[in-house]
């Protein structure tokens, strides 16, 4: 049996279209079920997914600690099955998604995690700068075309379309409630987080290039302000995922790695440059550039905060 998990705040605008499709899901063998944990919504949301609960295999629980991870690890409590799907309340599977997730999961017994294809759902037609000038994996969590079927790295497995064992989450496994969705403002990368960790302790990933799924991808997301600003919540997660650990700085500027500012002033002098000879696309890009930057240094500071409150919190409990 397969388990499905979806974390929802406030996702009104989507749900219904989610769950519709979800209501034209082929079964795949074994059964499954739906797990949708409300993160505490404000608007229609919870009347929206409980009158789906007579048409699909639905079950609603509602999670206050703010944060998509914290309502994930209320999920796992719940979950049946030998294997658990995560997705996001903005994502349309298309039919025969945990079909193709059942049959791959069966087919590959020595894997644990599986990563299935994110394709866009344009809410209006995409503008050609979007799609010469954006990382559209990096913006709006999309897979790359070019993975094939077979073994795979974590970084390429995603949120909105990825599988994991039940027995992983049995021996202990949770999601890192420190990373990921929390408001605005947020390191971005918390399945990569978790699905890292997994492959450290031995478990490996397997990419199912038919389990197909459409990330909605709202009007003003296309707007250059949205994709700048999602610059930074990118360059906070990379920083937490791959410097965090030997971010430990001699010399330091407001809490920060003082290479960092080194980059942002590089960063601001590209940009000039690129101003005055007119590039558009390579301005935006250096934009891009300088907030994944800035990004790197709210969570140098974050950390270091988090780190001083752990340290005095252990120097007060001894």
């Amino acid at each position: 049996m397969i388990t499905v998990v979806i974390a929802t705040r406030n996702g009104a605008r989507t749900l219904q279209g989610v769950l519709n499709a979800y209501c034209r899901l082929k079964a795949p063998e074994g059964g499954w079920k739906l797990i949708v944990v409300d993160n505490g919504s404000t608007d229609r949301s919870r009347e929206i997914i409980t009158s789906y609960q007579g048409r699909l295999p639905l079950t609603y629980y509602y999670e206050v600690k703010p944060g998509k991870n914290a309502a994930l690890n209320t999920a796992i409590a719940y979950v049946d099955g030998d294997l658990v799907v995560f997705t996001d309340d903005d994502v349309f599977p298309r039919p025969g998604w945990l079909v193709c997730m059942r049959a791959a999961a069966d087919k590959q017994p020595s894997y644990s995690l599986f990563g299935g294809v994110i394709l866009p759902r344009w809410e209006i037609p995409a503008p050609d700068w979007i799609m010469e000038w954006v990382e559209l994996d990096a913006v709006f969590g999309l897979t790359s075309s070019a993975l094939t079927e077979g073994p795979t790295t974590p970084d390429t497995i995603w949120g909105g379309n990825m599988a994991v064992r039940a027995y992983v989450f049995n021996r202990g496994f949770r999601f890192d409630a420190s990373i990921g969705p929390r408001g605005a403002n947020y390191a971005q990368g918390s399945e990569t987080e978790f699905v890292r960790r997994l492959v450290q302790h031995g478990y490996t990933a397997w990419h199912v290039h038919n389990a197909e799924v459409e990330h909605f991808i709202r009007d003003f997301q296309m707007q250059k302000s949205w994709i700048l600003g999602r610059a930074i919540r990118f360059g906070r997660g990379q920083y937490r995922l791959n410097y965090a650990e030997n971010s430990i700085p001699t010399v330091s500027w407001f809490g920060a790695p003082r290479y960092l500012f080194r980059q942002i002033l590089e960063q601001t002098v590209k940009m000039l440059k690129c101003m005055l000879s007119f590039e558009k696309e390579r301005f935006f890009r250096e934009r891009w550039k300088f907030n994944y930057y800035r990004g790197f240094i709210i969570e140098a500071r974050t950390l270091r905060k988090e780190r001083s409150s752990s340290s005095t919190t252990t120097t007060v409990n001894g």
